[in-house]
């Protein structure tokens, strides 16, 4: 049974930062993409960035480029998610998720994750 856990959210104020973790088990991580997606109250998830198992690419929201971080352990199955500069339009749940899938021209698509965590509080006050 494949579970991701996701840890790290909280309230900071803005300009502040938050690590946010995803510890994966029942599936062989270093095999995985991982990506991280957000909801804010009353909109759609969105995809906030993501990581190839196989190419190393890594692209970004423009939204977080340049403020955001994704990386993996792959000896901890844990994929983190680094926070800078964090501002209240930042304010969402935030999700990990996985997929098998291999390649990154997909990695932005929701849809083609396979496994989904149940998502961590993220909220910047102003």
């Amino acid at each position: 049974q494949v579970q991701l856990v996701e840890s790290g959210g909280g309230l900071v104020q803005a300009g502040g930062s938050l690590r946010l973790s995803c510890a994966a088990s029942g599936l062989t991580f270093s095999s995985h993409a991982m990506g991280w997606f957000r909801q804010a109250p009353g909109k759609e998830r969105e995809f906030v960035v993501a990581m190839s198992w196989n190419t190393g690419t890594t692209p970004y929201a423009d939204s977080v480029r340049g403020r955001f971080t994704i990386s993996r352990d792959n000896a901890k199955n844990t994929v983190y998610l680094q926070m800078n500069s964090l501002k209240p339009e930042d304010t969402a749940v935030y999700y990990c998720a996985a997929s098998p899938r291999s390649g990154s021209s997909w990695l932005r698509s929701a849809v083609l994750y396979a496994y989904w965590g149940q998502g961590t509080q993220v909220t910047v006050s102003s």
